[in-house]
Order: C-alpha cells, then sequence, then structure tokens
C-alpha cells in the first residue's frame, strides 16, 4: 500500500510541475522526449527573461538544468549538452536512431553561451523537391526537432501553399482542371513555385493538394511551439497561362526560358505595376492566413534563374517597390524575404546599379536577403552590404541532393568570421541554404553552431563530433575527422557533384555540367582515412554511415580513374586491354551499389515507396513512382539538365546508372572490333531511349538485401587492391 501511495505521489508532483511550467518549458520538454525519452527524468528546463537568445547548463539536484530565454533557445542547449557532455549525434533522418549512452554526464560548473545572430535560417526552396517532397509527419517531425536542437528560427516553409492558390485560382473563373494542370508532378513543385517551370508532370492530383495542406498545419504549429517564425510564400507574380485570356488588358508575359524546357511549360509573369497584382496578393495572402496564420515574413523572388521583363533600374525599383507593397497592404507588418541568389547567378544583368536600384525601392528594414553562397561568393562585398538592407550569410553545400564529400571546412569558418567582422551592422542571421541533404550533415550542424559565442575552437569541435560519431572518446577517430577537415573537406560545394559512376558516360571529362566528378584531393588520402576507421569498432549508426560514406566515395574516385585507363586503352586500340578494364569498372560499379545498400538512407527503394506511399489508387501509386524516377534521372523531357539531380543510391545504380555503362563499354569494344569511330551523338540518341524509358515506365529494380558493410568494405579493399 505504501508504494501504491507513493507512486501517486509522484504522478501528482509530475502533473503539478508540469502545470506550472510556461508553453516554452513544455516544448522544450517534449522534445527531449521525442528525442532523449531515457534522459526526461533527469533534465530540467526552466524559461529565464533575457533580451538575448541564451542558454544555460547547470547541474542541480541529480538533475541536467538547462535554462534558456524560450523553447528554441533550451532546444539548443539541449543539444549542446548531448552533443558535447554525452556524445550523442541527432539526425536529421526520422528513420536514423538516436543512440545514447544510459548514464547521464554531469556538467561542471556553469555554463553560459549567448547567440551571436539574431536569425538562423534554414532550407531551400529546392529541397522540398530533392529531399522532402514525399514526407510524411513523422519525417517532419523529426526535422523540427533537429532545426529545433540546431537553433533555427526561420524556416522556409512552402508545404501544401497549391490548396491556396486553387482557391484564388478558382475565383478567377479556373477550372479544377486548368488549375491542377498547371502545376507539376509534386517532385518539381519547387521549380513551379519558384515560377521556373509549369504543367510537366501534371495534372496534380486533388488528394495531394488536400493532404499537403493537412500536414502543413501541423508543420506549422510545431514549428511555431519551438519559437521559430516561419517563412511563408506570396505572390511573386507567376500566373496559369489562361489569366491572360481571361484579363487581355493585363501586363502579363511569358519568360523566356528555363532549362531548355519547351514553351508549353514556361511561366507567365504578371507584372507587379498591374492593379491586378495587388488584388491577386491581397486574396492569397488572406486566404493562407485563414488557413495557416502568419509569422510576417513572405517569401518571393520575383527572377529566379529567370530574366525580368526589363533591366532599366527604374523599372526594377518600380517592380520591387509594388511588390512589397502589395504585401504592406495586406499585412503591414510584413517583411519580404528575398534570396540573393539571382545576385550570384545572373551577374551579368544584376549590375550594382540595378540592385541597389531594385533594394533601394524597398523600405529600410522591410526586406530581408539572404546572402547565398558563402562557399563560393559572399554577395555582401559586391554590394556594398546590401546597400543598408538586412541581410542572413548562408552557406550552401549541396547541389541536387547528389554532392558527395564536400565542403571547405576552414574556409566556411574563415569566411563566417570575416563577415561577423566585417559584414556591417545589418549582418542580421546566418543560415543554410542547401538544395539536399545529401551526406555531410555535419558541415550544417557547424554553421549553425556558429551562430552562438560557445568559445569552442574549429579543433575542438572536430573533437567532439568525432567523439559522437563513435559514441565514445577516441584518438584514432579524431585524427580520423581531423584529416577530413584538413585534407578531403577542402573544395566548396559547386553544381552538380556526383561520381562518374553516376554520370551520362563519356570517354574524357565529364559529359555535361550536370554531372561533375571534379575532386580536389588524392584519392589514397582518402583510401587511408577509410582503412583507419573500417580498424575501428563501433556500435553506433553514425559510424556504419561514415564507413558507407567514405567507402562509396573512395570507390566512386577510382571508378574515375579506370575511365582513364579504359579510355588511354581505347585511343591505343587496345581490345584486350578495353575489355579488361570494362569488365573491372562494372565489377566495381557493383561493388559500389552493393556497399550502398548497407545504409539505409543510400536505397532507391526508400525514394520510391515513399512516393507510392501518397497513392490512392494504383494509378496514382505509379504516377509518384514515375515523378520520383524522373527527378532523379532525366529530370525533365528534353530539358538540360538531365542527371542534376542522380544520386549514389543502391538500386538506382543497378538499374539505371550501370546499364548505361554496360551500353557504353558494348559500343566502345564494338568500335574497335569493327573498326570504326566512336560516335557520341548517335550514341547518346541510343542512350537518351533507355533513360526516357526508365523515368517513365521503369524498367527492372534490382534491389540488394544488405550485408555486413565491414566485411563488404575489407573484400572490396582486397580485391581492387586499395
Amino acid at each position: 500500500m505504501f508504494e501504491f501511495q507513493k507512486i501517486i505521489i509522484i504522478l501528482i508532483a509530475s502533473v503539478s510541475a508540469l502545470s506550472c511550467s510556461t508553453e516554452d518549458e513544455k516544448a522544450a520538454r517534449e522534445l527531449a522526449e521525442r528525442v532523449v525519452p531515457g534522459y526526461v527524468s533527469g533534465l530540467r528546463f526552466e524559461q529565464i527573461s533575457d533580451t538575448l537568445d541564451v542558454f544555460e547548463l547547470s547541474s542541480e539536484g541529480g538533475k541536467t538544468v538547462i535554462r534558456g530565454n524560450n523553447a528554441n533557445s533550451m532546444a539548443v542547449g539541449l543539444n549542446h549538452y548531448l552533443k558535447n557532455y554525452c556524445g550523442v549525434s541527432v539526425s536529421w533522418y526520422a528513420s536514423d536512431p538516436v543512440q545514447y549512452p544510459a548514464a547521464m554526464p554531469s556538467v561542471d560548473g556553469y555554463v553560459r553561451i549567448e547567440a551571436r545572430a539574431q536569425e538562423r535560417f534554414f532550407l531551400n526552396y529546392c529541397t522540398f523537391g530533392y529531399t522532402m517532397p514525399w514526407w510524411k509527419w513523422e519525417d517532419w517531425e523529426r526535422l523540427i526537432d533537429w532545426m529545433a536542437l540546431n537553433g533555427v528560427t526561420m524556416p522556409l516553409a512552402t508545404t501544401g501553399q497549391e490548396a491556396v492558390w486553387q482557391k484564388v485560382w478558382r475565383s478567377h473563373g479556373l477550372t479544377d482542371w486548368q488549375i491542377r494542370s498547371y502545376f507539376t508532378g509534386p517532385a518539381h513543385l519547387a521549380w513551379h513555385r519558384m515560377s521556373n517551370i509549369d504543367s510537366f508532370g501534371g495534372p496534380l492530383p486533388q488528394g495531394w493538394i488536400d493532404s499537403q495542406a493537412e500536414l502543413q498545419k501541423k508543420i506549422l504549429r510545431r514549428e511555431r511551439q519551438l519559437n521559430m517564425k516561419p517563412v511563408l510564400p506570396a505572390f511573386g507574380g507567376h500566373v496559369p497561362e489562361q489569366l491572360a485570356e481571361i484579363y487581355p488588358q493585363a501586363q502579363i508575359t511569358q519568360v523566356k526560358g528555363w532549362a531548355g524546357f519547351p514553351q508549353e511549360n514556361l511561366c507567365h509573369f504578371l507584372a507587379p505595376m498591374d492593379s491586378l497584382y495587388a488584388r491577386i496578393q491581397k486574396e492569397y495572402m488572406q486566404e493562407q492566413e485563414r488557413l495557416f496564420g502568419t509569422d510576417h515574413i513572405y517569401g518571393v523572388d520575383l527572377f529566379n534563374e529567370i530574366e525580368a521583363p526589363s533591366w532599366d533600374p527604374n523599372t526594377l525599383a518600380e517592380m520591387s517597390r509594388n511588390a512589397y507593397q502589395s504585401m504592406a497592404d495586406v499585412d503591414p507588418e510584413a517583411v519580404w524575404l528575398q534570396m540573393g541568389w539571382m545576385f550570384y547567378y545572373d551577374r551579368k544583368h544584376w549590375t550594382p546599379e540595378n540592385v541597389k536600384a531594385y533594394l533601394g525601392a524597398v523600405p529600410q528594414g522591410r526586406v530581408v536577403l539572404l546572402d547565398y553562397y558563402l562557399e563560393n561568393t559572399l554577395v555582401w562585398k559586391t554590394t556594398e552590404r546590401f546597400y543598408g538592407q538586412p541581410y542572413i550569410l548562408c552557406y550552401l553545400g549541396n547541389f541536387g541532393g547528389n554532392t558527395r564529400l564536400s565542403g571547405h571546412f576552414h574556409q566556411t569558418s574563415e569566411r563566417i568570421e570575416e563577415t561577423f567582422a566585417d559584414g556591417g551592422r545589418n549582418l542580421i542571421g546566418i543560415g543554410s541554404t542547401l538544395e539536399g541533404f545529401g551526406v555531410n550533415q555535419f558541415m550544417f550542424e557547424y554553421v549553425f553552431d556558429k551562430a552562438w559565442n560557445s568559445g569552442m575552437t574549429d579543433s575542438c569541435w572536430v573533437e567532439s563530433l568525432a567523439d559522437r560519431r563513435m559514441g565514445r572518446s577516441c584518438g584514432k577517430s579524431r585524427k580520423v575527422w581531423k584529416d577530413l577537415c584538413d585534407s578531403i573537406y577542402v573544395g566548396g560545394s559547386f553544381s552538380c557533384q556526383t561520381p562518374l559512376v553516376c554520370a551520362r558516360p563519356c570517354l574524357e571529362g565529364f559529359w555535361h555540367w550536370t554531372a561533375i566528378h571534379n575532386v580536389r584531393y588524392d584519392n589514397s588520402t582518402l583510401v587511408r582515412i577509410w582503412k583507419e576507421l573500417l580498424d575501428m569498432y563501433s556500435d553506433r549508426d553514425t559510424y556504419r554511415f561514415d564507413v558507407v560514406n567514405i567507402g562509396c566515395q573512395v570507390l566512386g574516385n577510382h571508378f574515375a580513374g579506370l575511365r582513364g585507363s579504359f579510355t588511354r586503352a581505347y585511343a591505343e586500340r587496345d581490345a584486350a586491354e578495353v575489355q579488361r578494364i570494362g569488365m573491372e569498372m562494372l565489377s566495381l560499379a557493383h561493388d559500389i551499389d552493393a556497399l550502398a545498400a548497407c545504409e539505409p538512407q543510400f536505397r532507391l527503394e526508400k525514394w520510391l515507396d515513399d512516393a507510392a506511399s501518397w497513392a490512392e489508387s494504383p494509378e496514382e501509386k505509379e504516377y509518384y513512382r514515375r515523378n520520383a524516377r524522373t527527378l532523379i534521372s532525366t529530370w525533365g523531357d528534353e530539358c538540360t539538365i538531365r542527371d542534376y539531380g542522380t544520386r549514389l543510391w543502391s538500386g538506382f545504380l543497378e538499374s539505371y546508372c550501370i546499364p548505361r555503362w554496360k551500353m557504353f563499354i558494348e559500343e566502345i569494344t564494338g568500335c574497335i572490333s569493327e573498326g570504326r569511330e566512336y560516335d557520341e551523338t548517335a550514341f547518346f540518341e541510343r542512350l537518351t531511349e533507355f533513360e526516357d524509358a526508365w523515368a517513365k515506365e521503369g524498367g527492372d529494380v534490382v534491389y540488394r538485401e544488405p550485408v555486413d558493410y565491414k566485411e563488404l568494405s575489407y573484400e572490396i579493399i582486397e580485391k581492387y587492391g586499395l
């Protein structure tokens, strides 16, 4: 009886404690319950009053106490404790378990860390295509927790906007069929939303539109609970073609082109000076707020990778002035968030005069720029710090979701510090604009850690990273990660960086800019690092990921070396050597597929199965799978970005990439035996037929069962003499 009474008292005390908690304390505690449930009883969250974003850590009465000015700061404090005291990594993928030791380490003394960046931005319109188009709530829930743990305050939130647009376009007389046909397929919606393409892969199923709207409500509710200000879209001038027929006097023009898509897929743009623009803006923003609420920050990009109707600075100023005013007329608190990508991407047209006119036409402080690609260009340096408008420095780090081991660790650190020192008072934040999640999660965590004045040196940060990847302090692991950051992560990301085995075959270099194999280190260094890592032991999933990830890059680099030998043998018309090397290339490609199969995130079936899970009929299941296949292979029909979204995934290599190389090797072998020259144009025509058929019909997709990744790695090393 005494024990029962004791339990009741504890439960009452727990309920009482929770009832006295603030909403932010509850949100932080609930996050901990989702991420490290075994630690919750040993954690205490306390909200403090402070004008800064700040967290404090201490050990009191047998508990780890995490204090912060809000739930977001407390989440960062929790993550700081997990990473640097417990050796715990939290992945942005829901399918990755969070592994943590049973005993909770204590915090010596008192820790107080303040944010030195007011805002922390995350995501890119493209991420909703290359990574997240098929995500369900459980996937988003983990990502939102990851964002909170890393201090994100401004996440891009574009999910579900088609439901809003459907209401708006209905009110202008368009039929549901016209509207759903105006939208693209789900995987391509990011580029529809950026005013790049219409209709490709449509019509969009109604079930998708409805379900995404419901998903968006959950996403926004959770992000706001964790003190984030989601960046919702607003109207940027992109309209259906039929609107020109309904309003023949409106200033509607068709964009000149994007990525080689045919005219029927090109977008139509309504000039912000037209009175219809403000009317549509009002209708959209009011309907969006009714469905999703607002945090008064709106993402609008008028000319992303497309030409403006005019490059006259006065006209550009008029456009930006009217675009902002249309938002402010609906929401007087409106802040316009604008990608700075176009100022880098189209430097020819976005001259200093044009940038200054465009930004200067918006009231001071009412537009925030994303300095989009710090590892390549610091745009604040070429625009006089964006002519005084507030901006956020961003690390891109991934193109197309296929970027392999890439990122300039030390340069990133230097450029962030340089911007904090010299970037001006209008620098208000730091962030990341990655196109896809890819394989370098630690680089993005590093960038967000730089937003806080932890006092941790880069070398200490790397040591902590190595410890949590292994699950323990390990000198050998620390050396591996130091070598990776010093010798491998020495080149910034670029588009589109992928092992040659994933690219369309060619004899020299790379066939197109969309699939570039260009490593900036000696592969023998990476081979050594891979072997050193293999000779260690850890039961952590993070360790397995690192072994498989690094191994796949090693083998992809080795494949490129074999291709070089293959080409030389062809030039010498050495039939036997061409045959031998060609067989070795195919054998290696199969082994890469087998190694990739050992890591769940590197498997094609997850991408396709996740896509099919949204279907409400067998026909829809194939529709979604076809759309998913297309993005990672041909991308479109006749467009020039084929291979841009390619992936080093098991199943994709086996069913798509390897058959292409097999066709190529057979063609080159035939050229020698038949005494003819290789005709790349004719071969590419045949290859295109195969690629298009795979994207549309699927063909035979081969999946492997995962094996012991370490045993396989050792076998491969011995097999190829690495």
